[in-house]
This record gives C-alpha cells, sequence and structure tokens, in this order.
C-alpha cells in the first residue's frame, strides 16, 4: 500500500512529481527536505523504510535528536552531495544527501535512502538531474513566499516603530488587510541569537520555524518579523497571558531553536509587558528588547526575560550601554568587595536585604547563630560606613548590589 504522509511543509504538485519520478526510477525512497530538516515532500515506501522515515510520515518532522544529528553533520553547508551514516539507536538508514542550492542559497536537502552507501554512477546521474530541476522549482516558490514574508516584516516593524504616523498607517493596513483583528491585549515577544556558525539565511530559517507554530493559536493571532538573527512576534489576544502561560511558550521556542542551530547560536528571549490594543504594541515591543537585555545578562533568567518580572532590573537595564559599568557600583559597597572577607560579608548583606532586614529568616536562611549574624552586620557597617537601620542606605547597597549582577557577564547582544 502506498503510505503518504502529513506534510509538514506542504511542496507543490510539481515538486512532488519530481520526487515520485526519481523514486520510481531508482527504486528508493527519496524525500526533499527544508534547511531545517523538516518535510516538505516525499515518495512512497520501496521497502527501505526506517523508523525514522516512518515517524516522518506521521509527524511531519523527524524527532528532534535526529534533526540535531543530520544537522550536525554539516549539510546545510555542504556545496556538494554526500552519504551520511545511519544510527541504529536513532532508527536512522544511511541516506545519500544532495543540497539543493540556487544562486548560493539552500533551499532544501534532497535525501535517498541508501542502506549499504553504494549507488551506481547511473543513479548519481539522475539524482543529480533531478536535483537540479528540484531547486529551480524550490527557487521558484521560495520568491513568493519571501515575498509574503518580507511584508509581513515591515508591517510589524512599523507597528512597533517609535514614531506615532507609521505606527498608525500599519494598524489601519492591517485591520484592512484582515491580518489582525481587534483584540483586547498585545504582546510583543523578542528573539535574539548570538553570530553562530550558520548562515545567515540558516538562522531567519530556524527564528521562523521556532515562532511560525504562535502566529494563530486558540488564544491568540499574530504576526512576524524576521531579520538576520532577530525575530519579533507580535500577539493581539483576547486576554492578557499569565506568567505559566509565557513561560511555556517561551520555553516551547527556545526548545525549537535549540534543536536547528548549533549551541553557539545562545539564543535569548524577551518578553514585553501585557497591554491594551495594538496601539500598545510599540510599548510591549521596547520593553521586549530591555527584557532580552536581562536574559542575556542574567544567567538565573534561563535565557528568558519576562518584562513583568524583572522589578528593579528593569529599571537599570534602561541605562544606555556605555553607561552600565563598574563606576555605577557605590563607593561603600567596593570598599566592601575589597575588604577582607569581602565575599562572605557581600552575600550576608545580600540575604539580609532580601529578607527585608529580618534577622530571624536572614539567620535561618544562611544557618547562623543570631549573634553571628549581628557580628557580621556590624562588620559591614564598619566597612562601608552606612547604617544598615536607614532606608537610604539599604536601597544604595541594595541597588549597588543588583548592578553587580548586571556586570557579572558582559552584554554579547551586539555579537
Amino acid at each position: 500500500m502506498t503510505v503518504r504522509p502529513q506534510r509538514a511543509r506542504p511542496g507543490s504538485a510539481e515538486l512532488q512529481a519530481l520526487v515520485d519520478e526519481l523514486a520510481e526510477g531508482l527504486g528508493r525512497s527519496v524525500a526533499v527536505d527544508d534547511p531545517l530538516i523538516r518535510m516538505v515532500c516525499t515518495s512512497r515506501h520501496f521497502g527501505d523504510e526506517d523508523p525514522v522515515r516512518i515517524g516522518t510520515l506521521l509527524q511531519g518532522r523527524a524527532d528532534s535528536a535526529t534533526v540535531r544529528y543530520v544537522l550536525a553533520q554539516g549539510v546545510a553547508q555542504w556545496s556538494k552531495p554526500g552519504f551520511i551514516d545511519g544510527r541504529d539507536d536513532l532508527g536512522l538508514l544511511p541516506r545519500y544527501v544532495v543540497p539543493l542550492r540556487e544562486r548560493g542559497h539552500l533551499l532544501g536537502l534532497l535525501m535517498v535512502v541508501a542502506p549499504d552507501k553504494a549507488l551506481a554512477g547511473e543513479e548519481i546521474r539522475a539524482i543529480a538531474r533531478a536535483a537540479d530541476a528540484m531547486a529551480a522549482q524550490l527557487y521558484v516558490e521560495n520568491l513568493a513566499a519571501d515575498t509574503r514574508k518580507t511584508d509581513e516584516r515591515t508591517l510589524v516593524l512599523d507597528l512597533v516603530d517609535a514614531n506615532v504616523a507609521a505606527r498608525t498607517a500599519a494598524r489601519r493596513r492591517a485591520l484592512e488587510l484582515g491580518l489582525l483583528g481587534e483584540a483586547d491585549h498585545v504582546l510583543v515577544t523578542f528573539v535574539q541569537l548570538c553570530r553562530g556558525t550558520e548562515p545567515v539565511r540558516q538562522s531567519e530559517a530556524a527564528l521562523w520555524a521556532a515562532l511560525e507554530g504562535l502566529r494563530q493559536t486558540r488564544s491568540a493571532q499574530g504576526l512576524i518579523a524576521i531579520y538576520q538573527e532577530r525575530a519579533i512576534l507580535l500577539q493581539l489576544r483576547d486576554r492578557p497571558p499569565g506568567p505559566d502561560e509565557v513561560a511555556a511558550q517561551s520555553a516551547r521556542v527556545l526548545d525549537e531553536l535549540h534543536t536547528f542551530l548549533d549551541p553557539s547560536a545562545a539564543p535569548v528571549i524577551g518578553v514585553g509587558g501585557r497591554h491594551h490594543g495594538l496601539h500598545d504594541a510599540w510599548t510591549s515591543y521596547e520593553q521586549s528588547l530591555v527584557a532580552a537585555r536581562a536574559a542575556r545578562r542574567l544567567p538565573s533568567l534561563k535565557s528568558v526575560g519576562d518584562w513583568d518580572r524583572l522589578g528593579e532590573f528593569a529599571v537599570l537595564l534602561q541605562l544606555p550601554e556605555h553607561a552600565l559599568n563598574r563606576s555605577l557600583v557605590p563607593k561603600p559597597l567596593r570598599t566592601l568587595d575589597e575588604a577582607g572577607g569581602g565575599d562572605r560579608l557581600r552575600d550576608t548583606l545580600r540575604c539580609f536585604l532580601e529578607h527585608a532586614g529580618s534577622i530571624p529568616r536572614t539567620a535561618d536562611a544562611l544557618r547562623i547563630h543570631r549573634t553571628s549574624l549581628y557580628y557580621r552586620l556590624r562588620q559591614i557597617q564598619e566597612i562601608t560606613g552606612l547604617d544598615l537601620d536607614d532606608g537610604a542606605h539599604r536601597l544604595t547597597l541594595h541597588l549597588g548590589l543588583r548592578i553587580e549582577e548586571l556586570l557579572a557577564t558582559g552584554d554579547d547582544a551586539g555579537r
């Protein structure tokens, strides 16, 4: 029985015909994947199917472990065809892989199942002829898709523009085109990659793949703008999403990016504030940039910054990059850092301030006797010259500690 897949990215009838013709001529299973190893179209089986192929037919994409393995072979950078080894633990048979390129751009990957990693000369020539035709067809299809994405990107960038006139015109255009309906709440998410080893187009494809499933959901409708290593997801919602929903959405995006990209991409996500109406999308966007900056600087955030949960960091990160330096750390705190036992005393001070100056709770958290805590606090006051019973002095020290956290890791946003 011929099994046809549920396609993740449906190819045209013309591309499907080319795949079927090649497969029938070879008597081998053939598939065309996009550069992220997501299935575009595939032939019927020829008795050479493996668990990966069967699973891909059902899911529209190989599992994450298989995708990472194939991409790790560097196929996205290949300039000529080659074999990839099978992996018994993944249920993957060897494949002959042909990069489908047009005008220097990788448009997809032609994969031919080859269990013995051997192809006759005529088979290789037939595959090469088919690959040329497939690349040309993909190029035509991608031109139309790229035009739509460019138009959408322009619209999103105008919707979050600081210029009032640009935003107003963009809102009118979006509503006239029916791209966004009226909704009570808006949320903007910003995603940023470091400049890793993948080509820019590969990074852009990964960003699109990670975000496209969030354009239309049961609770949101949205638009996407992708430019090089950055992406904006603008969502309109009937209700503001809760922290757990935002965290789950961000985790899903990170998981996809970690599947498609090398670890050097180091993606971070910034989630803007929740606002009423599309007219405040630009505010949520500006906040998402700050949240992404926090995610890059603070390892404790685990690559996701949420404006609504940044607290005082949301204020400190409004400072321009050149101003966010060691000179902002108050002199009394720098004196404490330089003193003998400074690490222990600084940790004590941080715990004391985090517990609102409560002696019992601070002593419990540090697992020390209150007498020892009083002794350390007196040392801190003597070294810094500040009074820990004075609210302004406490604020000075607490802000200084927060600034030190931000300075602990440099901001890699420009990489």
